[in-house]
């Protein structure tokens, strides 16, 4: 167990046990548990909502000038650099990930509250050309509470993206991470707490997303959500939504291209392709799990890609020279596992891995070697559904049409990577292919500074940027009469 780990949550300002089942989360590396606290149930949901309702209406935060409420975040911010070795530490332990990828998300989460706090400063309402003897104008306004929904993969940059600019807008917010992984979310709950937000804006309820993110959907005092995480839990909350005309934020799964024309630098390109769907142990919604080589250099292409994934460093996340560290849990693991086993059944061949490690430090860990399938046409299973794990299937393409019509053949439209020297090309194919995100000769690089979100079913809405703060807030027009004479229908 973590020594010094409280089993509390963070309900409407209060630090307390919950009223729900018991949350163990357990380390991808070793197996054995690292805490267990009582969760949220839906009275503790009801409590959050309710406190929140109340802070954010409380004029001492509803009337605080935006420049004030940014001091907040960059509050925040500063602490996240001051307790930077232990959060990173933490959610190494609780996900698995590696250390030099969890220093990086904490690094994010700090630059994510500062840029939103320079955003908040500089936000502006507008006055609209009136039509009439009037003065009319265009003004932003808290929603109230909102909630936040967040994945297990990333923690701490996903809370931030969230957090951030629903605090910046003049809301409170209801964080419900997920299952597995809750510790460094109610890290980040405590540092805000210290960094002084008024109580009651911020609850962190950890608990089955059945239970306390339904409640959390469903509550008539919550006026958005924020999800990022599974395609059929988001078509779940969307249609309660519905049911509430309440707006929501979906950032949902991928089938992501990357795609490697003949003029390709090819080390960039390799190393591209390598970092695109190995990197975080391939559990990333944006992963580039599906690469299109042309006919003309697939086989030396492929054949030096299975080379390099064979030599990348499988082990345990606290060691600085892992790349691919154990998965989130046991059980994740084994439906990788599966899904791979199903593929090879079905006529995929097998380029390298397809296996679980073992003996020595693999023993007890959630391991997978990285591994590459082709073989199989862009309609089989494994090229159609998201694996979130280190798997790469390939297939050739002949020419631009065949490659743009096999690459948005899927439901899914998050994310795409082209590796091309032809700045034409480049812009071509990126203009026909159906994702939110397009990386020329890079890829998973991110800007806080530029939106985030997917196509068709890889979700609605954006996050990030400086419309991210206006994405939690209600626009509202107001008139102002000029003319001193009565309106002439009454007269």
């Amino acid at each position: 167990m973590l020594e010094g780990f409280a089993d509390e949550i963070l309900v409407g300002g209060r630090w307390r046990p919950g009223s729900g089942a018991v949350v163990e989360t357990r380390s991808p590396a070793t197996g054995e548990v690292l805490a267990r606290l009582r969760g949220a149930g839906p009275a503790d949901v009801d409590e959050a909502v309710r406190a929140g309702a109340a802070a954010a209406a409380d004029p001492a935060w509803r009337d605080v000038p935006p420049h004030e409420r940014a001091r907040y975040l960059v509050r925040i911010a500063d602490l996240i650099a001051e307790r930077a070795d232990d959060l990173a530490a933490l959610q190494t332990a609780d996900t698995g990930k590696s250390i030099n990828e969890t220093r990086a998300l904490v690094a994010s989460a700090q630059g994510t509250f500062r840029y939103f706090a320079g955003a908040l400063e500089t936000l502006e309402d507008a006055l609209t050309p009136p039509r009439g003897p009037y003065l009319t104008m265009s003004v932003h306004e808290p929603i109230g509470v909102v909630g936040a929904i967040t994945p297990w993969n990333s923690p701490i940059a996903s809370d931030a993206q969230k957090i951030a600019p629903a605090l910046a807008a003049g809301n409170a917010v209801v964080l419900k991470p997920a299952e597995w992984t809750p510790l460094v979310s109610l890290a980040l709950g405590r540092l805000i707490c210290d960094a002084g937000l008024p109580p009651g804006l911020l609850s962190v309820l950890a608990g089955p997303g059945r239970i306390v993110g339904d409640a959390i959907v469903r509550h008539p005092g919550v006026g958005k959500v924020s999800f990022t995480g599974g395609t059929s839990t988001g078509r779940t909350i969307g249609a309660a939504a519905a049911e509430k005309i309440m707006p929501v934020s979906l950032e949902l799964g991928g089938k992501s291209p990357t795609i490697v024309f003949p003029d390709a630098d090819r080390e960039q390109a390799l190393a591209g392709l390598l970092f695109g769907i190995f990197s975080s142990s391939g559990q990333s919604c944006i992963a580039g799990s599906r690469v299109f080589v042309h006919a003309s250099i697939y086989d030396e292409v492929l054949d030096e890609l299975v080379a390099r994934a064979g030599k990348l460093r499988v082990g345990p996340g606290t060691d600085p020279a892992t790349q691919v560290a154990p998965m989130v849990a046991h059980a994740h693991r084994d439906k990788v596992a599966a899904m791979v086993d199903r593929a090879v059944a079905d006529g995929a061949r097998l380029r390298c891995g397809g296996r679980i490690p073992e003996g020595g430090e693999y023993a007890e860990g959630a391991y997978y070697l990285p591994t590459i399938l082709d073989g199989v046409p862009n309609g089989a299973a494994i090229c159609q559904e998201e694996i979130f794990g280190p798997v790469l299937v390939a297939l050739p393409f002949e020419d631009e049409e065949d490659l743009v019509a096999q690459a948005n053949d899927t439901v899914y439209g998050l994310a795409c990577g082209i590796w091309t020297a032809d700045y034409r090309r480049a812009w071509r194919v990126a203009r026909r292919i159906d994702a939110g995100t397009v990386w020329i000769n890079t890829y998973k690089q991110f800007s806080i500074s530029t939106p985030f979100g997917g196509f068709k079913e890889s979700g609605l809405g954006r996050e990030k940027g400086r419309e991210g703060i206006r994405a939690y807030m209600r626009q509202k027009s107001l008139y102002w009469g000029l003319d001193e004479n009565p309106l002439p229908w009454a007269t």
